[in-house]
């Protein structure tokens, strides 16, 4: 089969010379696994830092890529509830474990070390296949697994989002910010968002969104804290000193979720501003498998639909990841794998 190879953990400048297609064994379908001949894949921040050499547990040569879908072409022994032919998405959570709160200590995410998605074909342990959405092509497919649930965790489990709350999303516009926007929205809260592009506020406003502020006016926080009233709940994968004018917009008694930290460490915090005003403070990544399971009815209940950004082939997944790199895409970059 055709795969794209991870070969060298970091090549100085940051150039993309560590990337090769070529050819790979075929997998075989153990007890408990399942073939998939993938139609679709999408990137991930987490893909480009792999392939910076920045991302722990890095080992070469491997397969990147985390997101993915197609059709079975096998099933190991003892594999029920699926089909050869049938249309299934890959939950990249890899060994979440039994307790749903928290992951196993040997829970990973597919792609580097485990071999991913950059692939004609991949092999999984069943419990890591889920019936495709039929509603969804197959691009929209790829691009749902990570993002769809580390939203959903972030959004339903953690942020307890109800019909009717004001949900803060900073720096709209890479995959999980925008499929949180979705969810919140399906569920009846009121949205805002930011970015520096004033353009993405505009496609964030078509995607359901009530409104939003470009992050590069001066006064931006009291600007969105006006235009809100404040936050019930706020997402945040930037952390930093924003992570700070989130707790400012933050309503007494109101949760913040962070799942990264674009801007680093935050700075001067000062604490009576989180005690003083009761707030409920979580971090989160990815999910298990009933969340999972869950964020997928709910895009189908609400026929909601991840926006995708652009297309490549995956012999073109160096352009891919310049596109990712220059973080003016809208929505997820999705690869489409060669037959």
């Amino acid at each position: 089969m055709k795969a794209m190879v991870l070969k060298d953990k970091v090549k100085p400048g940051g150039e993309i010379a560590n990337l090769f297609y070529e050819e790979r064994e075929m997998p075989k379908a153990g007890a408990g696994e399942i073939v998939i001949r993938l139609r679709t894949a999408a990137l991930n921040r987490r893909d480009v830092f792999i392939r910076q050499g920045l991302y722990p547990g890095i080992q070469v040569p491997s397969i990147p890529g985390s997101d993915g879908a197609g059709i079975i072409s096998e099933l190991g022994e003892g594999v029920e509830g699926f089909e050869i032919g049938s249309e299934v998405v890959i939950n990249p959570a890899m060994g979440w474990g039994d307790n749903p709160k928290f992951p196993d200590p040997n829970f990973s995410v597919l792609g580097v070390p485990i071999d991913g998605t950059y692939a004609q074909y991949i092999k999984l342990p069943a419990e890591n296949v889920f019936s495709k959405p039929k509603h969804l092509t197959w691009e929209e497919a790829a691009a749902l697994p990570l993002a769809g649930l580390t939203a959903y965790r972030a959004v339903v489990t953690k942020g307890q989002v109800q019909k009717g709350d004001t949900v803060i999303i900073p720096g709209i516009g890479g995959g999980v910010a925008t499929v949180a926007l979705q969810i919140a929205a399906a569920l009846g809260a009121k949205v805002f968002v930011t970015s520096s592009s004033d353009e993405k506020i505009e496609k964030a406003l078509k995607l359901g969104a009530t409104g939003g502020v470009n992050y590069k006016n001066e006064n931006w926080v009291k600007e969105l804290k006006a235009l809100s009233g404040g936050a019930d709940l706020a997402i945040d994968s930037i952390g930093g000193d924003t992570f700070k004018d989130l707790i400012y917009l933050a309503n007494p008694g109101s949760k913040i979720v962070s799942f990264g930290a674009t801007l680093g460490p935050i700075n001067k915090l000062l604490m009576p501003h989180i005690f003083f005003k009761q707030l409920h403070i979580m971090g989160t990544t990815m999910g298990n498998p009933e969340e999972f399971r869950k964020m997928l009815d709910l895009f189908e209940e609400h026929q909601l639909k991840p926006t995708v950004a652009e297309v490549f082939p995956l012999e073109e997944v160096e352009e891919a990841h310049k596109q990712m790199e220059q973080g003016k895409h809208f929505g997820r970059i999705v690869l489409s794998i060669p037959e």
